[in-house]
């Protein structure tokens, strides 16, 4: 069992910045990708970034250049700085592990609000 704990969310005006931190513990293999996904309300979940054991990092085109994914492996920890926010980016943030053998987890959630 893998526990995930993001922390970081909150309500921004457009153009401020806020940072996300998720923290993983439990049973946590070596090699495995962290990121985030997101959810508006009414709408799908959405990929917005993930982050390989390696450094090695992908990212929605909405967020590209505007969003950085980050981690410390020694911390089991993931991070997310979102600068240039814009309303359309307020939607609870999730994070997410991805490891061999399908033990795949995500947390419970975070709400980034981006008022206009």
């Amino acid at each position: 069992q893998v526990q995930l704990v993001e922390s970081g969310g909150g309500l921004v005006q457009a153009g401020g910045s806020l940072r996300l931190s998720c923290a993983a513990s439990g049973s946590i293999f070596s090699m495995n990708t962290m990121g985030w996904h997101r959810q508006a309300p009414g709408q799908q979940r959405d990929l917005v970034a993930t982050i390989t054991s390696g450094g090695n990092t992908n990212y929605a085109d909405s967020v590209k250049g505007r969003f950085t994914i980050s981690r410390d492996n020694a911390k089991n920890t993931v991070y997310l700085q979102m600068n240039s926010l814009k309303p359309e980016d307020t939607a609870v943030y999730y994070c997410f592990i991805i490891q061999p053998f399908g033990t795949n987890y995500w947390g419970k959630g975070t709400l980034v609000t981006v008022s206009s």
